[in-house]
C-alpha cells in the first residue's frame, strides 16, 4: 500500500521508475517524509533503497516519476545540485577527503572565497559553527580528517550537511561501524536536528534502532511500496512480514529431522585462554547452537575444533578420527568452517565468486591438478541457483556483492566441497531479513539431508527457532546440552551471565 498521507510533506516522492536493462529496480516507489520527522526506510537487499536514494541524492535521474521539496518541484542534475537545494546523503562508506582538514571536508564544494582567494577565516568561522552544532566543538578545523576516529568521521559529514542548511539528511546504514556509545550519541544528535525541523530518512536493517529512532517506517520489496505506518505499536514481526513477503513464523522452517549418529564429540577441551572446558556431542541431522555473550570463547572453541587455535587439553573426535588437526586435514575429513569475519578471514574479497566457492575443493576442475577457469564457473553455477545467490556471474568479483550473498557463497563453499560437518560463526550477522530467511531455510534442508550443524549465534529467537539443541558458553565453560523447547529467552540469557 502506498505511504500514509502527511500534510505539509517535506518531500514527495511519487511514481518513481527505474530500470538497468531488463532489471526494474524500481516500479513506482511512494515516499513521503513530513518537516522534523525521522522516517525509517527498510527492506532487504535488492530491494531498491539504495536506488532510490542515488535518485534522491541526484546520482541518477528516475524514468519516471516526480519529487518535490516543501511543495516544489524537485530535479537534482547531480549531487551537489541535491545539496545546495537542502539534500544530504550520508551513505555506509564515508565520502570524506582524508587527506584534507575537517574545515575543507565540511565546505567543500561550497567553499568561500574573496575575490579569487579562499576565505579560510570564514571557513573555519562557518566549519566552526557546524561542528558544534554535531558536538564536536572540541574537534579543531584544521585537523585533517583522516586522524578522527570513524564516529567522528561520520559527524564531520553531517556537520557538512548542516553547513548547507540541509532540509532533508538521509543516513544509510549509520551505525554499522559505530559502538554503542557512539550509537547513543547519534540518536541525541538525530533528536536534535529533528527538534530544528530537519526530516530524516533513516535505512537501516537493524529494526531494534527503527524502533528506538524512527516516527514512521516505509517498507520497499522488489521496487515497490509494500507498506508505511507509524513506527510506535507497529511490532518488528509485522515490518519483517512485510519485508520478505511472509509471516515471522515462517522464517523458521523445520523439516522432519532424525537424529543419527554422533558424527563430531568434544570432551574437556581447553584452549591457551579459551574456552576452559567445553564438551559436547553433535549429530548428524541436527542444528546445535552455542549461545553465550561475546568474548564467552564460543568463537574459540569453533577455531580450535577447526584446528586454527592451539588445543591445551581435552579430545576431538570427528567421525572414525581422533585428536587435534590441521584446518586442511579438517576439510579432508568433512569439516567446514564459516568465519564470523568474513571480510577479513571468510572471503578472498579481491577474487571472484567462483575462485572462492572452488577453493574449497579444486580436484576434478581441471587435468594433472590445474584448474580449467570453465570447469570453475560450471561447478559454481548450480549453487548460485539453488541457494541462491544475486549476482552477475561466477566470474563476479566477490567484493561486488551485498554482504547477504557474500555470507551465501561462503556457506556454498562448504556445500561444494560436500561436508558432512558445517561449523557457522554467527551466520546471519550484518546481512538483511530476506537473505536471512533464504540462510535458516538452508540449514533446516542441510539437517534433514542428514548433515550436522553447530551454530553460533548471539541473536537468541534465531537460535531457538532454528536448533534442535542448544547449549551455553559462560565465562569460558559450556554448559550442558538441552532440547531447544528446555529454554527460552530469559534462560539463555540467564545462563550466559553465569547466574
Amino acid at each position: 500500500m502506498p505511504g500514509l498521507t502527511v500534510n505539509a510533506s517535506r518531500l514527495e516522492m511519487r511514481g518513481v521508475r527505474r530500470s538497468f536493462g531488463a532489471t526494474k529496480a524500481l516500479r513506482g516507489v511512494e515516499l513521503t517524509v513530513a518537516p522534523g520527522e525521522v522516517m525509517a526506510l527498510v527492506g532487504e537487499n535488492g530491494a531498491g533503497k539504495s536506488t532510490l536514494m542515488k535518485i534522491l541524492s541526484g546520482a541518477i535521474p528516475p524514468d519516471e516519476g516526480k519529487m518535490f521539496l516543501d511543495g516544489a518541484d524537485y530535479i537534482p542534475g547531480n549531487p551537489l545540485h541535491a545539496r545546495k537545494s537542502g539534500v544530504a546523503m550520508i551513505y555506509q562508506e564515508l565520502a570524506l577527503a582524508p587527506h584534507l582538514s575537517v574545515m575543507e571536508n565540511i565546505l567543500l564544494g561550497i567553499e568561500p572565497t574573496r575575490g579569487p582567494l579562499m576565505n579560510w577565516p570564514e571557513m573555519k568561522r562557518r566549519a566552526t559553527a557546524a561542528l558544534a552544532e554535531v558536538g564536536l566543538a572540541h574537534v579543531s578545523p584544521e585537523i585533517e580528517v583522516r586522524k578522527l576516529a570513524i564516529a567522528q568521521q561520520q559527524l564531520v559529514e553531517i556537520a557538512r550537511a548542516v553547513a548547507l542548511d540541509c532540509r532533508v539528511l538521509v543516513l544509510d546504514e549509520p551505525t554499522s561501524s559505530l559502538t554503542a556509545k557512539d550509537i547513543e550519541k547519534l540518536f541525541a544528535l538525530i533528536r536534535k536536528l529533528k527538534a530544528k525541523n530537519i526530516s530524516v530518512v533513516y535505512i537501516s536493517h537493524f529494526l531494534e534502532e527503527v524502533q528506538a529512532i524512527s516516527d514512521r517506517f516505509t517498507v520497499l520489496r522488489d521496487g515497490e511500496t509494500v507498506g508505511s505506518g507509524v513506527t510506535k505499536g507497529t511490532t518488528n514481526e509485522k515490518i519483517i512480514a512485510l519485508m520478505v513477503g511472509r509471516n515471522v513464523e515462517e522464517l523458521y522452517p523445520r523439516s522432519h529431522r532424525t537424529a543419527g549418529e554422533v558424527i563430531l564429540e568434544i570432551t574437556d577441551l581447553a584452549g591457551v585462554s579459551k574456552p576452559r572446558s567445553a564438551s559436547l556431542q553433535l549429530r548428524r541431522g541436527e542444528v546445535l547452537g552455542i549461545s553465550g555473550l561475546v568474548g564467552a570463547g564460543r568463537t574459540e572453541l569453533m577455531r580450535a575444533i577447526f584446528g586454527l587455535n592451539k588445543v591445551m587439553r581435552g579430545e576431538i573426535r570427528v567421525a572414525e578420527f581422533s585428536g587435534t588437526a590441521s584446518p586442511q586435514q579438517r576439510w579432508s575429513q568433512r569439516v567446514g568452517l564459516v568465519s564470523e569475519d568474513r571480510k577479513t578471514e571468510g572471503l578472498a574479497l579481491g577474487l571472484s565468486i567462483a575462485d572462492n566457492l572452488t577453493l574449497s575443493r579444486l580436484s576434478g576442475l581441471g587435468p594433472l591438478g590445474l584448474v580449467m577457469p570453465s570447469r570453475q564457473r560450471a561447478a559454481c553455477k548450480p549453487w548460485i541457483q539453488k541457494i541462491p545467490i544475486k549476482c552477475q556471474g561466477p566470474a563476479q568479483r566477490i567484493s561486488g556483492l551485498s554482504g547477504g550473498n557474500q555470507q551465501k557463497v561462503a556457506i556454498a563453499r562448504l556445500l561444494h566441497a560436500d561436508v558432512d560437518v558445517l561449523l557457522l560463526d554467527e551466520p546471519t550477522r550484518g546481512i538483511d531479513v530476506g537473505s536471512k530467511a533464504q540462510i535458516y531455510q538452508l540449514i533446516d534442508e542441510l539437517a534433514a539431508r542428514g548433515k550436522a550443524v553447530l551454530m553460533i549465534s548471539s541473536y537468541i529467537p534465531e537460535l531457538l527457532g532454528t536448533c534442535d539443541r542448544i547449549a551455553v558458553m559462560s565465562r569460558g565453560k559450556l554448559s550442558e546440552t538441552r532440547e531447544r523447547t528446555r529454554w527460552d529467552e530469559h534462560a539463555l540469557l540467564t545462563a550466559a551471565i553465569g547466574q
